[in-house]
């Protein structure tokens, strides 16, 4: 008798424990994450960092001009866009948490970080997530950590983002969440890590919902490849600006924007590329030789593409021109 009321007493445990961990549509995201609001733009952003794959795809998200949502620990994925239509309706990030925890069965499992545009926050940290695990709001902000090393993540997180007051959100979001990896961070170490940045205002473009969107899915050093990701979304926004400029002959700002995006990344060969391609078209076709020599002899297929630009109205120069280009 007392071991078959073992025996059940230990399968009771493994279901719980199975329908916990193993739910596919609920995984065990531990992690740290920020749920930031820029209170002079309005611009909204959620950072994340854990050791589990894609973290990106499953804790943060945001639509321009309602908010953002970071939901994590026992992941309940619905938090995200259900968070999201509530916050569209007018109720405020608290009214909103209060709703989705009031049904959900498993709330004291979940780890979730709601900011609404006006800048109110709420957060909640279920008493059954695995320590250290705690949440410190703020003034448009929201910092959160559970399966922590450490009890000071959150703390750190914190005082990081309040010091670097000023600064572009992104790059706060950044330091904040350098700043948990040096208290600790994971407890199992690093794996993928991701930010989001939304406007503060609607797009009406659904396409446009998402100013900054860049993620790391597997990497040893995640945060560091999402820095160097953050910093080369940078370098093609000049290169983006470079390109809308020589549509509208605007030369001086097109190579001036060019130029930028080649100062941050000067071995990015398609950057250099554009920058000699621009020269041309702005009657420098001495100064851009050698960089198309560099180029040609790196990647020949630059230039049979250049042979091409004439007839797509992309490289504009005399015919003279075009033979010492091609000569190179």
């Amino acid at each position: 008798m007392r071991k078959l009321s073992f025996l059940f007493l230990i399968t009771s445990f493994s279901t719980i424990v199975h329908a916990q961990v193993f739910n596919n549509n609920q995984p065990l995201v531990h992690t740290f994450s920020i749920v930031a609001r820029d209170s002079i733009t309005g611009e909204m952003a959620v950072g994340v960092q854990s050791h589990w794959f894609s973290v990106g795809t499953l804790v943060p998200w945001g639509e321009a001009g309602v908010g953002v949502v970071a939901t994590q620990a026992s992941v309940n994925k619905s938090y995200g866009l259900k968070g999201l239509a509530l916050l569209k309706k007018g109720f405020t990030a608290q009214q909103v948490l209060d709703s989705l925890l009031k049904t959900d069965s498993s709330r004291e499992v979940r780890q979730v970080a709601i900011l609404d545009a006006k800048g109110n926050v709420a957060a909640h940290t279920g008493k059954s997530c695995i320590q250290y695990a705690s949440h410190i709001t703020g003034s448009n902000f929201s910092v959160q950590s559970n399966m922590m090393l450490t009890n000071t993540v959150c703390e750190n997180m914190a005082k990081a983002f309040r010091a670097s007051a000023g600064k572009p959100l992104a790059e706060r979001v950044l330091a904040a969440l350098d700043a948990a990896q040096v208290a600790g961070g994971d407890i199992r170490g690093m794996q993928a890590a991701a930010l989001i940045v939304v406007p503060g205002v609607p797009t009406n473009e659904p396409w446009n919902n998402k100013s900054i969107d860049v993620r790391v899915d597997d990497n040893p050093q995640p945060l560091k490849e999402l820095r160097r990701l953050y910093n080369l979304y940078i370098a093609y926004q000049h290169m983006n600006n470079g390109d809308l400029a020589t549509e509208k002959n605007q030369m001086i700002t097109a190579m001036n924007e060019y130029h930028s995006a080649m100062k941050m990344f000067p071995s990015n060969v398609e950057m250099q590329y554009w920058t000699a391609i621009t020269l041309c078209n702005n009657g420098e076709v001495e100064q851009a030789l050698p960089m198309l020599k560099k180029i040609f002899t790196e990647d020949k297929n630059y230039k049979e593409l250049t042979k091409r630009l004439p007839a797509a109205g992309l490289l504009t120069v005399k015919d003279a021109d075009m033979k010492r280009i091609m000569l190179q």
